[in-house]
């Protein structure tokens, strides 16, 4: 049944804090050993030359002559077999070490090749590591403390330093060589150049200091640094010479790409661009009602026009950075839209506004693009932090943060990009759920059966999206998602072919094919998982319009490219004015709208939660509404069934006994799936869904009893039960593990008298545990067999800490939907039993 706002969301209390039982730890298996001798075959050459360079120079510095050698200030790159949380344990007894940065690997099947990153201050330091490995290779006993140094150098694959082929990316690099093919040895290019983070001020400021005077000496110069060290990251943005960059592209020693104190060098972040198309006009104004109260959700994204008629009075804008006089009204375009989306919906149907004002920070400005004078990552965290600066703070009562923005220039290659380390540590430090769009990729694919696009037109279902579908399976490696989608604490949002757009103006459409035609989706053009450690990203898909696809070319194979916002397809928003006149509106697609609508979603479910429970959920803190709302805007996502069956076809494989890979594919492009946002709101007569929060703390547990209606009892009907764990991890950049806290969720063993079994269509049990968000589907058609007053207890488990142990509590969010279609007694039965009582709310 539909939801029905007369039934709102129930809360449960979970238990007070017990003990975890100490038996349920993972046992990661240790991965097979290298002898001594095998060691110093293959490494002993290496080390021998380091000890007679030491000895010739106890300072190391002739070593610095060599870009190759391991010498003081470098940065070296251990390759092991196995997990690499030895490693930390393994460096603490030298002096002076850092550890940079490591993989988050458990050293299982899929982790065949873990890196940690360590910086050796001085000669001293470089001398300790190479008294050691002497001393193990010769069989003797390694002094007391020191003993993991023994484990590293048996699991060692590789050690290097790290180069310019480190620095310099390849897809990075083919950016770079492009931008300057055209341009005169005299022009200049902007770039980013990330440094290898040093936790000491003095250090860092010297280090800056070395990068900042070659870069002068090379003819560039310093436009804007960021050095923010919560997230362990360090930038310039900088000019360069033509020559100086095509140095970088050749991954030269010399110039930029040779300083040891680079880690990263890229091309400046650029937003994906935004068209406004088929602009109209509203038939006649509409009463809109106003907006009050302090702002919980928050957008950041290009100046939009403030004083639309569906805009004004509703946005507080703080222009933190003085972009608004350098945005031509006319570009006002995405920002807009996403303000439009979030405040209003889809304008094709007709949905109430948010009753609150919505905090408005510009950080897109000409064009709608990001300045070209600061770091993207600089301007997000200024944006940020000034909402809850401890004086004056602009935005203090803001949760919600959607972020319908992406890197172009930056995929998701399987390490953390220093954007998405932004969004980690400040929705935990602040409490704020981010909505982050997957990004979109708008480029040309061939779909080879066909010559023509009226030959693919042509075709009917299933075989037109089979043949689709197989074309983008080919080029999964390059649609991968944008920076900073792969967050591990926000919420990555996907863009699904669907909107409201009537038959009639799809029948009109002209050189525009619907790929998908009647099938529920991953839109072609929206970005593909996994996420971080093989995490379940996107996480959800939310409309995003049915996007068409259009021709390129024709030939021996069909070139095809997805079309913008643009009937016959698209989802209706505020457009920047035209004529004259003010309320234009036009259509928007793809994971940006997706995202705002994710946001909007949330909001809707913090306004039902407050005006049932008032005071009670608001006087909640920050982090335990985020992470409610977290839980609960994935908790109704689900695979449709029809697109599931299609992607298994044909990306396989077609083993039955090989569902994990199949399933693997399938979260590639659905994450857990399409979410019904009217269930996340409110429940229905015969769908209750329960809401808990909480926190934890270390190697802590809490249950949750959630009550089972009588009616259900003896129904040889459809039913089902839903449970989603959310939470908000503590991120240590550069220590044992980045996601610092995994929470697990526990279902009873009673669920099989409840008589379900785990649901096929939802990712894979592993997949789903990567992550900060754990959500699972369980249903059956056997009759339960309930006692009175029968409850399923679930139990949320704080496994140990990865790495550094975390004293403070961790938030956590619980949603759990108990459901048999028809029954309609199920609601009230389980209201009936809450204490205390759940308001009736009236219509």
């Amino acid at each position: 049944m539909a939801g029905d706002p007369t039934k709102p969301l129930l809360r449960l209390e979970p238990s007070k804090q017990t003990p975890r039982p100490t038996g349920r730890q993972r046992n990661i298996p240790r991965p097979t050993k290298f002898s001594p001798a095998a060691q110093n075959a293959t490494f002993g050459p290496r080390f021998r030359r380091l000890d007679e360079a030491l000895r010739r120079d106890p300072s190391g510095l002739t070593l610095r002559a060599d870009p190759s050698a391991l010498a003081p200030e470098r940065l070296l790159v251990f390759e092991v077999r196995g997990a690499v949380g030895t490693f930390a344990n393994a460096i603490k007894k030298v002096p002076g070490l850092e550890l940079i940065d490591e993989e988050e690997l458990e050293g299982d099947d899929q982790d065949t090749a873990p890196e940690a990153y360590l910086l050796v201050p001085d000669a001293a330091a470089l001398q300790n590591i190479l008294t050691l490995w002497k001393r193990w290779t010769a069989g003797q006993e390694l002094a007391s403390g020191f003993t993991p140094w023994r484990d590293v150098f048996a699991t060692l694959r590789e050690i290097r330093t790290w180069g310019p082929s480190d620095r310099v990316h390849e897809e990075d690099r083919e950016i770079l060589e492009e931008e300057i093919e055209l341009m005169r040895d005299d022009e200049l290019l902007i770039i980013e150049i990330e440094l290898v983070f040093r936790s000491s001020d003095e250090h860092a400021a010297a280090a800056e200091l070395k990068v900042v005077e070659a870069i002068a000496a090379l003819g560039g110069a310093l436009i804007s640094k960021s050095r923010i060290a919560d997230i362990a990251y360090h930038a310039l943005l900088a000019r360069l010479p033509v020559p100086a960059v095509r140095q970088i592209v050749e991954r030269s020693d010399q110039g930029i790409s040779g300083l040891d104190a680079v880690m990263h060098i890229r091309p400046q972040s650029v937003a994906p661009p935004e068209k406004s198309e088929d602009a109209v006009q509203p038939p006649r104004e509409q009463e809109i009602p106003p907006a009050n109260g302090e702002p919980i959700l928050a957008i950041l994204d290009g100046v939009p026009v403030s004083q639309h008629p569906l805009l004004r009075d509703r946005l507080n804008i703080d222009d933190l950075f003085g972009l608004e006089p350098s945005a031509l009204v006319a570009e006002r375009i995405h920002g807009t839209a996403m303000a439009s989306l979030i405040a209003h919906g889809d304008r094709n149907l007709s949905e109430l506004p948010l009753p609150r004002r919505i905090h408005f920070v510009p950080v897109l400005g000409s064009n709608d693009q990001f300045p070209r004078d600061r770091l993207v990552v600089d301007l997000i965290y200024r944006a940020v932090t000034s909402m809850r600066r401890d004086n004056d703070p602009t935005a203090p009562s803001v949760l919600i943060i959607n972020l319908s923005l992406g890197n172009i220039r930056k995929t998701f290659q399987g390490r953390l990009s220093a954007w998405a380390r932004l969004i980690d540590r400040l929705a935990h430090k602040y409490g704020i759920l981010f909505c982050v769009s997957a990004g979109n990729h708008a480029q040309q694919f061939d779909v080879p059966p066909y010559s023509t696009m009226m030959e693919y037109e042509a075709t009917v279902q299933p075989e037109r999206g089979t043949q689709t579908l197989t074309a983008l399976s080919q080029l999964i490696g390059y649609r991968r998602l944008l920076s900073p989608s792969e967050t591990v604490n926000g919420i990555t949002v996907g863009s699904a072919n669907i909107d409201a757009v009537s038959a009639a103006e799809r029948r009109g459409a002209i050189g525009r094919v619907d790929p998908f035609q009647l099938m529920v989706t991953a839109n072609p053009s929206s970005a593909l998982g996994p996420g971080f450690a093989n995490s379940v990203k996107p996480d959800i898909l939310m409309p995003g319009a049915r996007e068409h696809l259009t021709m390129v070319a024709s030939g021996t194979a069909l070139a095809v490219r997805p079309t913008g916002g643009a009937r016959p397809h698209g989802l209706k928003v505020a457009a920047p004015p035209r004529d004259g006149t003010s309320n234009w509106e036009h259509y928007t697609c793809g994971t940006s709208a997706a995202s705002a609508l994710g946001s909007r979603t949330a909001h809707r479910i913090h306004d039902a939660l407050e005006a049932t429970y008032g005071e009670t959920f608001i006087s909640l803190p920050h982090a335990h509404r985020a992470v409610i709302l977290k839980a609960l805007l994935v908790h109704t996502a689900a695979w449709p069934l029809d697109s599931a069956e299609l992607i298994k076809s044909v990306l396989g494989p077609a083993d039955p006994r090989q569902h994990v890979r199949q399933k693997d594919n399938i979260r590639r492009f659905l994450g857990y799936g399409i979410v019904n946002a009217e269930d996340a709101v409110y429940c229905a007569a015969d769908r209750a869904t329960f809401w808990a929060v909480g926190t934890l703390g270390a190697e802590q547990r809490r249950s949750v009893a959630v009550p089972l209606p009588a009616c259900m009892s003896g129904q040889a009907l459809p039913h089902s039960v839903r449970a989603t764990l959310g939470w908000f991890t503590p991120v240590l950049p550069g220590r044992q593990s980045y996601r610092a806290v995994k929470l697990s969720l526990i279902a009873p063993d009673e669920l099989g008298g409840f008589r379900v079994l785990p649901s096929k269509s939802q990712p894979d049990i592993n997949q789903a545990s990567k992550g900060t968000v754990f959500s699972r589907h369980w249903d059956g058609d056997r009759a339960p067999a309930l006692a009175t007053n029968s409850a399923i207890e679930f139990v949320v488990q704080r496994e140990p800490d990865r790495g550094t142990k975390i004293d403070e509590l961790v938030p956590f969010g619980l949603a759990v939907t108990i459901a048999m279609p028809g029954i309609v007694e199920i609601y009230d039965q389980a209201r009936a039993r809450i204490a205390p009582a759940v308001p009736v709310r009236a219509r």
